[in-house]
């Protein structure tokens, strides 16, 4: 069965008008359970996981100032949501969907996260909505459980993994793979273990050749036990924060090779979702339920 971590507290509230749009974690899965995608069967809550996780890949300085909103007033202002108590136990218990979610995936094939892909969490701060990295996490624990050795993350958000590439520059075990808009935030980019950089308006057919052309090379030559996939949907053309000119069956295609290909080499995936923003949630709920639907029909 494809399990799906999910709960409540991943909708939080905002000021009216903020960019982010929390509302698509309560219509994703009503969207799913709706169409008959999933069942609520498929979802698990996860809950506040012990602070240890976080010291694999945060410094601990770090995460108590953010545990204990003692930020510096700068270093808040990047991360672009007001913090509360809420928030952290929100962005804690993102990442314990994700820990979990990545044994479902060891069992299953693959498993997912109605939220996270938190990929601009550094290891000593957080920016661009993101303060501590959901996926960076889930590797250390697969690694320090001994359920997997060579991780590949594949990020495929409009935004490049600043802060997973941040985390792992110096970490041979976890390989990290960026593909993003060239002209995108971050301006001042990190270095990933592989980067392609796209440039404004790349369309479905210059985007699914340099995948298609980069991704099974680069298992072949890296040769993962497990993968972790950011599947950002700001990469649409319609996105409001992204630059890319991709439509909805295009962005479909990019998450269907990507599962078919871990399918067929028998690799386990799990699955974040990343950002999307376009002005209508609408198709920010489709592009993401995509990715669910293409799930169940090619691992189960």
């Amino acid at each position: 069965m494809l399990k799906i971590a999910h709960h409540p507290i991943y909708h939080h509230p905002l000021k009216e008008g903020h960019r982010f749009p929390m509302i698509k974690y309560d219509l994703l899965p009503e969207q799913l359970v709706y169409e008959g995608t999933c069942t609520l069967d498929n979802f698990f809550e996860p809950e506040i996981p012990d602070n240890k996780h976080f010291f694999t890949v945060h410094e601990p300085d770090y995460f108590f100032d953010l545990l204990n909103i003692t930020l510096a007033q700068k270093e808040a202002r990047k991360i672009g949501f007001p913090l509360s108590e809420v928030l952290i136990e929100r962005e804690m218990i993102i990442a314990d969907g994700t820990m979990k979610a990545s044994e479902f995936a060891i069992e299953n094939g693959i498993a997912m996260n109605i939220a996270g892909g938190t990929h601009h969490a550094f290891s000593n701060r957080g920016e661009a909505f993101c303060m501590l990295n959901d996926q960076a996490i889930g590797a250390k624990y697969l690694q320090h459980k001994g359920l997997a050795s060579k991780i590949l993350i594949i990020d495929l958000d409009v935004h490049q993994g600043n802060g997973t590439a941040e985390i792992f520059k110096n970490d041979l075990s976890v390989f990290t793979f960026s593909m993003h808009g060239k002209s995108n935030y971050p301006f001042i980019k990190e270095t990933s273990d592989l980067d392609i950089a796209l440039e404004n308006d790349t369309n479905d057919d210059e985007f699914l050749s340099i995948l298609t052309k980069t991704l099974p090379n680069l298992i072949e030559s890296e040769q993962p036990d497990f993968i972790y996939y950011l599947c950002g949907v700001d990469v649409l053309a319609t996105d409001k924060l992204g630059k890319l000119g991709m439509s909805l069956a295009g962005c479909k295609e990019r998450d269907r090779f990507v599962l078919q290909t871990c399918f067929d080499l028998n690799i386990p995936i799990m699955c974040s979702m990343g950002g999307g923003y376009s002005k209508d949630v609408n198709i920010v709920v489709e592009a993401h339920a995509n990715t669910f639907r293409l799930a169940q029909e090619i691992f189960f």
